[in-house]
């Protein structure tokens, strides 16, 4: 494990390493994965460490609501924003795993929750939205779920609202047109995240 742990703290960028090592632990009868996750998502671990505990409860949380509530409550207030885009990737492999229509419940209550990380998750973690199952052939119910919170004054999350809309605009113009033209465009917010969208 040692040996594992070593080899992705000398990695400074990239996802692929880290899911690798999770798969590793994930393959491995001899492990204890969710006692591993734990440890490993401590703040006195390095980032890279942090990433791997994240990845590990994205894919625990198909089957254990403990690491779902480690997603939600512990992860999303992790300063480091490279643990915070694990964060995402690890909800969408939930909702990979269960299924996204199954997800729905899911991604409904982090979209509506208290931490702009836990929203900003869902938003950028089911990037493409409409390349994913269900959406696919509901990008009305996307578009709908993306736009949800585009009142918010973070700019991290319009950030991602604009670019997940903007995604979904090469493929479904008329529906996020449809949506847009709702706004109320004096509020600068909206037009922010609406010049992302049309850049």
């Amino acid at each position: 494990m040692k040996e594992l742990l070593d080899q992705i703290t000398g990695i400074e960028h990239g996802f692929k390493h880290i899911t690798d090592a999770g798969n590793t632990i994930l393959s491995d009868p001899s492990q204890q994965p969710m006692q591993l996750a734990r440890s490993f998502i401590v703040s006195e671990q390095p980032y890279q460490i942090r990433m791997l505990g994240t990845y590990l409860l994205g894919i625990l949380a198909a089957d254990n609501p403990e690491a779902m509530y480690l997603l939600e409550e512990v992860i999303s207030k992790d300063e480091n924003w490279r643990v915070q885009e694990m964060l995402a990737k690890a909800f969408d492999d939930n909702c990979r795993m269960v299924g996204y229509k199954n997800a729905l419940p899911k991604i409904k209550y982090w979209l509506s929750h208290d931490s702009t990380n836990v929203k900003r998750a869902v938003t950028e973690g089911l990037r493409i939205w409409t390349g994913r199952d269900y959406f696919r052939e509901n990008p009305a119910v996307a578009v709908t779920l993306i736009s949800s919170n585009k009142n918010t004054t973070s700019i991290y999350l319009r950030k991602s609202i604009g670019n997940s809309l903007r995604d979904i605009l090469k493929k479904h113009k008329e529906i996020v047109d449809a949506e847009v033209l709702q706004w109320d465009l004096n509020d600068k917010g909206l037009v922010f995240i609406r010049k992302l969208i049309y850049k």
